[in-house]
Formats: C-alpha cells, sequence, structure tokens
C-alpha cells in the first residue's frame, strides 16, 4: 500500500494502520482495550505499544471488562513485574480503575460503545486533512468525553488521550485524504468521503 498516513513509521504501524486505525468499532471489549492501551502509551511511542499488545492482552484477561475489575492488589504487584507491558504503577492501576468505572457506565448507558458515541452523535466525524500533522491534538468532542469519563473515575483519559481514542476506534475518520484507507473508513462509516480541504 502506499501514500499511508504520515504516522506510519514501521511494520507493526503499517499493519494497524491498514486493517484497524479509524475503522469504526463498537465492541466493548475492543473500546476497552484501545481505552488501556491509548492511556498506557502517553509519554511513549505508539509503536513502543503495539509491541507489547500481545503482552497486554495476556496480562490484562483479555481485556475482558469484569475480569480486570476484580484484580488485587497482589495481582497488580505481579503485573508490575511483567516485562510484557509497561510497567508503570501508576497506569498499572488506572487500568483496573478504569474498568470499575466502564461497568458503571455499563449499568448506566447500556454498552461502553453507547456511551462513547454518543460524543459523536453515533456518526463517525470526518475529515479530509493533506496531512495527518494538521489533525487537531483534541476537539470539544474530546474535551466532552475526557470530562465526562474522569466523571466516572477513569484516570489517564485526558482530551488528547481520548481524541486518540476516538481516531483509534473510528469515531473520528483522521486519515489523510489521499490514503488508501481514507474512504473505505468512510464508507464504512455510512458517509461519502469529506470532499478535500483547500490550502489557506
Amino acid at each position: 500500500m502506499s501514500q499511508r498516513c504520515n504516522w506510519v513509521k514501521t511494520e507493526a504501524d503499517a499493519h494497524y494502520h491498514d486493517t484497524e486505525w479509524g475503522r469504526p468499532s463498537h465492541d466493548d471489549r475492543h473500546l476497552f482495550e484501545m481505552l488501556i492501551l491509548e492511556g498506557a502509551q502517553a509519554g511513549l511511542s505508539w509503536s513502543t505499544i503495539l509491541n507489547k499488545r500481545a503482552g497486554y492482552r495476556d496480562a490484562f484477561a483479555d481485556f475482558d471488562v469484569d475480569a480486570v475489575a476484580r484484580f488485587t492488589p497482589k495481582r497488580i504487584e505481579k503485573l508490575l513485574e511483567n516485562p510484557g507491558i509497561v510497567r508503570n504503577r501508576a497506569k498499572v492501576e488506572s487500568a483496573v480503575t478504569n474498568a470499575r468505572a466502564v461497568q458503571r457506565i455499563r449499568e448506566e448507558h447500556g454498552s461502553l460503545a453507547a456511551f462513547l458515541w454518543s460524543f459523536v452523535g453515533d456518526t463517525p466525524v470526518q475529515n479530509a486533512w493533506q496531512s495527518y500533522r494538521d489533525a487537531p491534538a483534541s476537539t470539544e468532542q474530546s474535551d466532552a468525553l475526557s470530562k465526562a469519563l474522569k466523571a466516572y473515575g477513569c484516570k489517564f483519559v485526558g482530551s488528547t488521550i481520548c481524541y486518540a481514542l476516538m481516531q483509534a476506534t473510528g469515531m473520528v475518520n483522521d486519515h489523510e485524504v489521499d490514503c488508501p484507507c481514507h474512504a473505505p473508513c468512510a464508507a464504512l462509516g455510512g458517509k461519502q468521503p469529506a470532499r478535500r480541504r483547500k490550502a489557506g
């Protein structure tokens, strides 16, 4: 595939970009996974997280929300010895905290998907950037999502992390307009690709 978005640097990046990034996801397990991984990425490269993704799935019960919510302090201490994940105490503890928050979200909203997608009116935002560098770090929607997640007690959910989550799960289509994945992602979102934005 040629002309991928310019953030793609490694083979792992390319596979993730081509098969997952920007494709609308309504699967609660996948959404919870991305919530945790985006938080873990804070201060690190996304390639680092992708390279540890299998380790995360093994360490965090394949991102089963209820299973992670039951993790004990002893289990957390064991995770901090696991080289397959980012061994940062605050990030590991936040995964458990966030799982418990997601349980409350599901009780009130029916699913994590219903809650998250409500911030974009259940329809992906379609952008048409010339370069990925033109995409914002956050938006009003990610600000609102961040505030709402924090109200449930979630950690590592600042607006920039929330916008990355929205991009990853297809709530926002931020593929560059000339990227071969832009139109397919737009079609998956039930919308025609956005028109190219004029310079200036």
